[in-house]
């Protein structure tokens, strides 16, 4: 800033009432009236969460992708974040942090009991809230995938004239969360509903400086890049960050959704939110790593492209502010022992509370005025969140770690879960149909069988939707393919609940039918057995198989017959014997078939790699995918889930009569 600027921006702050010498005045804080232009920020004072922390708050508008910020603009008169504390006054910063709750709020299970999820972590807040002394802050924060998981997703609908309420950000704001990240499921059923899912029920900033172009949301007006708040006189800035790689662009309903590189929007950004605060919290939903990486929910190698390594690395080098990075999107359990040092990455420190509330995260800070990371002392820890099982007897050493009566905050799971779960309860137990054999459907078998070989439940599905497709407007379809990270968990014998099946396939998909000639179907096969797990694999041992193979491993309709040769590495791997329709692919390469995709593969995987890319997921080598986007697709508007359901209702069962079963579809061959 120039002299005059600093002059400028004295006299106002003068004229204002704010007194303060020059050492304490942003050099980046002009003030001025109208909007941000390139390279500035607009400094808007707006209202928190009335049940939060924060005392006062001010969004940051203006476009961080334009280029580095080098100004911050504020009318004269209005309030600024300015610095309060002498210099070395101490305050305690406490974040109370989740990520990745995929709205699990409460779980429900006729048999254990409801594990009261939500309410818990709000019974540690409150009581922190309620301890905290005159110069303690207790925040509480969500880093992002607050949607996409369970039942209460179903609130939400796929329209406005379905909407009923935002369960996740509705008891948010009435659980005092200050301020949240958009992640990637946030995207899923597209941003229409996000954005009414916002203005009905978010009583907080939801943040993403790396998001832009959707012509349903607009950015400074339904979320914005970064926020400043202020809370016992500590000023506390805040950015946020999207994954760009599994986040749902390209979608023909809102094609210029774009996002961004994470690391270039920190670089551009954080030096003018660092200069008008104490200490800088960044919320990346951008996954634990860099490039290609396994923690959390992957078993194997994911792709997580610029990572919280990169943006922390980036980030530490931009101030000298006391700086941490609240992680989400890999579902990653982090310093679960205290601070990890492989977690501290030029000075900036990373942690991550796993996912689907299994913890309560907790950084705990004593900062000190205007001495940046010198005297910054922090802790970090993780509080378990309990299940629920009443089955279980108070003798049984199992039984203190489980959730009981008086775990959770009883009032507030009455006064805000309960009437979500009451709106909910005629679909949760609508029973859809009945099961009948449930060995090679059951969750265990699921989850034996899905990376690995031929899948029951998988081949359920396909068949269910090729016979569906009699009622597709536009015509039968040929085959049908689901990916195997989809199937998440199986089922039972005897009734069958619109929840059983929601928890089979909770991911929010459409059905996307694209034109393929018998030659396209022979490289996507052909692509697909160089992602089966191999045996040399399993016989290691350290698979988890009921973690993410994030490889986009790919399940057919009976019309697809065919073997995987393992040969003698991934690179080797083919697909051969392979019939359409009964008949050998050789004699059809030129032929036309109608494919219906689920959403995320025509969408080409993301971090799954059907899009180009090389195959991630630990697949040995760089492999290059077949891109699937590039297939002419006619979009149904289908809800791939309904389509199923309204299968086993014209049914009425599941069982082998109907395709649960294995026919033989796929088979392996060992290497010589």
């Amino acid at each position: 800033m120039t002299g005059a600027g600093i002059e400028i921006s004295r006299r106002n702050l003068l004229k204002s009432g704010v007194v303060f010498g020059i050492s304490a005045i942003s050099p980046f804080l002009i003030f001025r009236s109208g909007h941000a232009a390139a390279g500035e920020l607009q400094m808007v004072p707006a209202e928190p969460n009335p049940n939060g922390a924060f005392e006062r708050l001010f969004l940051l508008k203006g476009d961080p992708l334009a280029g580095p910020i080098n100004t911050i603009i504020t009318e004269a008169g209005s309030p600024v974040p300015a610095p309060t504390l002498a210099a070395g006054e101490r305050r305690v910063l406490r974040l109370m942090h989740f990520n990745d709750l995929h709205n699990h709020i409460t779980d429900t299970h006729a048999a254990k009991g409801d594990s009261h999820r939500f309410s818990q972590m709000v019974k540690k807040v409150r009581a922190a809230r309620a301890a905290a002394g005159e110069k303690e802050i207790v925040l509480f924060v969500s880093g992002g995938d607050d949607h996409t998981g369970s039942v209460f997703d179903e609130l939400l609908g796929w329209s406005p004239e379905g909407f009923v309420a935002d369960a996740s950000y509705r008891v948010y704001s009435a659980a005092g969360v200050d301020i949240s990240v958009l992640g990637n499921h946030e995207f899923d059923r597209g941003c229409e509903m996000l954005k009414l899912g916002i203005e009905k029920d978010a009583r907080f900033p939801v943040l993403s400086a790396n998001v832009n172009g959707s012509k349903f949301m607009e950015l400074n007006r339904d979320y914005v890049c970064a926020a400043i708040a202020e809370a016992k006189g500590l000023r506390i800035g805040f950015v946020g960050l999207t994954t760009p790689v599994d986040t749902r662009v390209g979608q023909p309903s809102d094609p210029t959704l774009a996002v961004s590189s994470p690391v270039e929007a920190i670089r551009n950004i954080l030096p003018a939110v660092a200069s008008i605060s104490d200490v800088v919290v960044i919320l990346s939903h951008c996954g634990y790593g860099s490039g290609n990486h396994m923690s959390g929910k992957a078993a194997t190698n994911r792709k997580i492209g610029e990572g919280d390594f990169d943006i922390a690395a980036a980030a530490g080098m931009l101030t000298d502010k006391p700086v941490v990075l609240i992680g989400g999107h890999s579902h990653t359990r982090l310093n679960a022992e205290g601070i990890d040092p492989d977690n501290m990455i030029e000075g900036v420190l990373i942690t991550q509370a796993e996912a689907n509330g299994q913890f309560l995260g907790e950084i705990a800070m004593s900062i000190a005025a205007e001495n940046g990371r010198k005297a910054w002392f922090t802790s970090v820890s993780l509080h378990p969140v309990k299940g629920r099982d009443d089955r279980v007897k108070a003798d049984d050493p199992k039984y203190a770690g489980l959730e009981h009566d008086g775990d959770f905050d009883a009032e507030f799971e009455t006064s805000h879960v309960a009437p979500l779960l009451a709106a909910l309860d005629e679909k949760l137990k609508d029973v859809i149909g009945k099961v009948e054999g449930a060995d090679l459907v059951s969750t265990e078998r699921t989850i034996a069988d899905r990376y690995i070989r031929e899948c029951a439940i998988g081949n359920f599905m396909n068949d269910a939707l090729v016979d569906r497709s009699t009622t597709f407007a536009n015509g039968r379809i040929d085959f049908a393919v689901f990916n195997a990270t989809g199937l998440a968990a199986g089922i039972t014998e005897g009734p069958l609940t619109f929840k059983q099946w929601f928890d089979v396939m909770p991911y929010a998909d459409n059905v996307h039918v694209a034109t393929m000639t018998g030659a396209q179907i022979k490289e996507m096969l052909d692509n697909n057995a160089k992602r089966i797990l191999r045996p040399e694999e399993l016989a290691k041992g350290d698979v988890k198989l009921e973690s993410f193979v994030s490889r986009g491993f790919l399940h057919f309709s009976s019309g697809i017959r065919y073997s995987v040769d393992y040969g003698s590495s991934a690179a080797e791997a083919r697909a051969v014997e392979i019939l359409l329709n009964e008949q050998p692919i050789e004699g059809q390469l030129d032929k036309t078939f109608q494919v219906a995709f689920n959403t995320y593969i025509a969408l080409g995987g993301f971090g799954e790699a059907w899009n180009g890319k090389p195959i991630g997921g630990g697949v040995a080598g760089e492999i290059a995918s077949m891109d699937l986007r590039k297939l002419d697709y006619l979009h149904t508007g289908l809800v791939y889930r309904n389509e199923i359901i309204a299968f086993i209702r014209d049914k009425g069962v599941v069982s082998d009569a109907t395709g649960a079963k294995l026919d033989g579809r796929l088979k392996t061959i060992e290497a010589s």
